[in-house]
């Protein structure tokens, strides 16, 4: 797999945007969707990546700088025919990189509480994140979950 940087132009990053952001509303209330639309990602607090494997997207994610020390993951997805290959542990790694060469002292996230949201929560909790209260601008939601983990 690579991970490249991206500007979140290309056709292909945009319809996995898409597909991202149309999931969210198949779990979520609207008020409950914190997904990043194509332009919020191109902002210069965020640090975007997608992953290719053979030529084929297959995955990708995002890294917000919350401070100096603390980093947000957003739009963790593995395009839907690439699912439970790898990807979304892949990225993970790579975020965890990231984010200690940038020097945070925490990284967090939210994800959804519903069922579908139940394969990423297992996911981070493999990688050491636990349960927390609303950070940054977030706020209680009951179909929020909140995870972070120190650095």
């Amino acid at each position: 797999m690579e991970i490249r940087l991206d500007d979140v132009r290309g056709a292909e990053v945009c319809a996995l945007i898409r597909e991202h952001l149309h999931g969210m509303t198949l779990h979520s209330p609207p008020e409950s969707i914190h997904a990043l639309g194509l332009e919020a990602l191109r902002r210069p607090e965020i640090t975007f990546w997608s992953v290719w494997q053979e030529g084929a997207l297959v995955g990708c994610s995002a890294l917000k700088e919350l401070d100096a020390h603390h980093g947000e993951i957003k739009s963790m997805r593995t395009a839907t025919p690439h699912l439970r290959k790898g990807v979304a542990a892949r990225l993970m790694e790579h975020i965890l990189e990231q984010a200690k060469r940038r020097s945070y002292r925490r990284l967090s996230l939210e994800t959804g509480s519903m069922e579908g949201f139940a394969a990423a929560r297992r996911l981070y909790e493999r990688y050491g994140f636990g349960y927390c209260g609303p950070f940054a601008d977030y706020s209680e939601d009951p179909n929020s979950v909140f995870m972070t983990r120190e650095l």
